[in-house]
């Protein structure tokens, strides 16, 4: 009698074997996609979702009082027009916006979210002497900490140093910083808002969102 052997499994090869293979991989693919989407959707809802519905013009607005205020207190009275001639050089009074606000979201990703925005204000002034400068300085850095802002940096000794005073509040949210420089007599000043998402912002926009903003005159704040 013939030794018969028991039947093994064999791979089909056919057509019906690749078009399983093309099917799956179209599987994958379709489902890659559809993650891609998810975080995109994520990326954008859920990160403009962790930011305050701010109009830029407000947020500009907020950081320009910031600096009117800390102008006063250092006693400065001059008033500067808009815009700037040499950085670093002449007076200057400008706002600026960066699109450097990440969104954390669903899958805490560090990336920025489109129309979300960080709001600032520049400020400087030519031919201050130590006379204003250092006093100035003292008397506002005692101002802002009984403000309740922290101190991160503040440097400075007499009327030949370079000084500097870094603040913050808000966990770093809002900053202000201030430099003089006594062998140039020029002293610079900023305010930088917390990020806010821009409620007028469309797909398609171009941004930063608030970019292009002009301040008005700049000088101490009134005192109603």
């Amino acid at each position: 009698m013939a030794e018969q052997t028991a039947p093994t499994d064999t791979v089909p090869t056919g057509p019906r074997s690749r078009f399983s293979s093309f099917a799956f991989l179209g599987s994958c693919c379709a489902a890659l996609v559809v993650l891609a989407l998810i975080i995109q959707f994520a990326r954008g809802a859920w990160g403009a979702a962790d930011f305050p519905r701010v109009a830029p013009e407000d947020m500009a607005d907020r950081v320009f009082q910031r600096s009117q205020e800390a102008y006063g207190v250092l006693g400065f009275t001059r008033t500067v027009e808009p815009g700037v001639e040499v950085l670093g050089v002449s007076t200057e009074n400008t706002l600026g916006s960066g699109s450097g606000c990440y969104g954390g979201g669903l899958f805490d990703l560090e990336e920025t979210v489109d129309g979300a925005y960080r709001m600032s204000h520049s400020w400087a002034l030519d031919h201050v002497p130590a006379s204003q400068a250092v006093p100035g300085l003292r008397r506002l850095h005692q101002h802002l900490k009984d403000d309740g802002w922290e101190i991160t940096s503040y440097r400075g000794a007499d009327a030949t140093d370079d000084w500097d005073l870094f603040v913050e509040r808000n966990d770093g949210d809002e900053r202000m910083s201030f430099t003089w420089l006594p062998d140039r007599e020029y002293f610079m000043g900023g305010a930088t808002g917390p990020c806010a998402y821009d409620p007028e912002w469309e797909d398609g926009d171009t941004g930063p969102a608030g970019g292009g903003l002009r301040p008005p005159a700049f000088g101490p704040a009134r005192q109603d």
